[in-house]
């Protein structure tokens, strides 16, 4: 049983620990560190947690094995390297870091320290993005042409003017860090690495705070395409439909923690102008949290790299590099 201390215990963070506590074999905490303990300590005493004041004296203590980071994104690959020098493992809520290099230092520093380092990806324990990966390479739907994805919500009106989702150092390129990523990530899990960016960022809905309205179009090595909106000052919505040769399928509606249904449309080859109705497939409910904090405990156990310098996780950093420079400078970018 793995020992871990969670990072923050703001939202995230307690969503994290209801998901995982007494529901895994694998994995439980038994710690947290917050900045504020008062506020915490009802929590802390309802699932069975010590509280520490600070994150240098969660790493200091002997008893925790792992920590699990659900700390603001500026502060993610610091907080990685500070925790592979004192050999813990580190489970990070997404994004990696917020350039490249940061993220490259984080992810070879835990390599050379032989730690385990993940990122907070749940999408990717999704049934139903499983089966399309796998109706993908076994030719069903054949080659991807063309992603369409958005992820929006109403973040930008959740938050006041002081907190620190409404900086742009947190949130650069507006919901991008909070749920754009996760739209990225499942395309590189999809499609593979990315070529180069083209985006615009603006903030259209209030007077303060971050971006409101951000979207690219990306072009894969592989060279399919793709396009990628969120707009944090709407009502709650997403959708992903990947565009084959063969035919479509897709992802989407209001919630994205439940277990997604999947809608999937081949052509008829035998008619192509037969205009085909979709399948829609149901999975059982299950929590992506759990799975993935269970996939976290396990590579510990099995000692396996789960990132990798020029890996997937990186790749995703890289690329929203990327946007934000596009977006600035309002020209097509190279993903490096």
């Amino acid at each position: 049983m793995i020992r871990a201390a969670i990072i923050g215990m703001g939202h995230w963070g307690h969503n994290l620990v209801q998901h995982i506590q007494g529901k895994s074999e694998l994995i439980q905490f038994v710690a947290g560190a917050t900045r504020t303990p008062s506020k915490a300590q009802e929590f802390a005493k309802e699932f069975n947690l010590r509280l520490f004041d600070s994150f240098e004296a969660a790493l200091d203590s002997p008893d925790i094995d792992a920590v699990v980071l659900a700390t603001p994104h500026s502060v993610h690959a610091e907080q990685i390297i500070a925790a592979a020098k004192k050999g813990k493992h580190i489970f990070t809520e997404k994004p990696l870091g917020l350039d490249t290099n940061s993220a490259q230092e984080a992810a070879n520093i835990c390599i050379n320290s032989g730690v385990i380092l993940s990122v907070g990806y749940n999408w990717r324990f999704q049934p139903a993005l499983q089966e399309i990966h796998r109706l993908v390479n076994t030719g069903v739907l054949g080659k991807i042409l063309h992603i369409e994805g958005n992820f929006c919500g109403p973040s930008a009106y959740r938050f006041g003017e002081n907190h620190w989702r409404q900086n742009n150092s947190e949130g650069p390129a507006g919901g991008m860090t909070g749920r754009g990523v996760h739209v990225l990530d499942a395309m590189i899990y999809l499609s593979g690495h990315i070529e180069q960016v083209s985006a615009q960022s603006f903030r259209l809905a209030q007077n303060f705070g971050n971006d409101d309205t951000t979207s690219m179009l990306m072009r894969f090595k592989n060279g399919s395409t793709a396009y990628l909106g969120t707009v944090i000052a709407t009502a709650e919505t997403w959708r992903m439909q990947i565009l084959c040769e063969h035919g479509w399928a897709e992802v989407g509606g209001i919630e994205h923690l439940n277990t997604w249904d999947l809608k999937v449309c081949l052509i008829d080859r035998t008619n192509v102008t037969n205009k085909q109705k979709p399948s829609i497939y149901q999975y059982p409910q299950s929590s992506t949290e759990l799975a993935e904090l269970n996939n976290f405990a396990k590579a510990i156990v099995d000692k396996m790299i789960l990132v990798q310098p020029d890996g997937d996780a990186v790749h995703n950093v890289a690329v929203l590099d990327a946007i934000l420079n596009s977006a600035k400078y309002n020209t097509v970018v190279k993903v490096l």
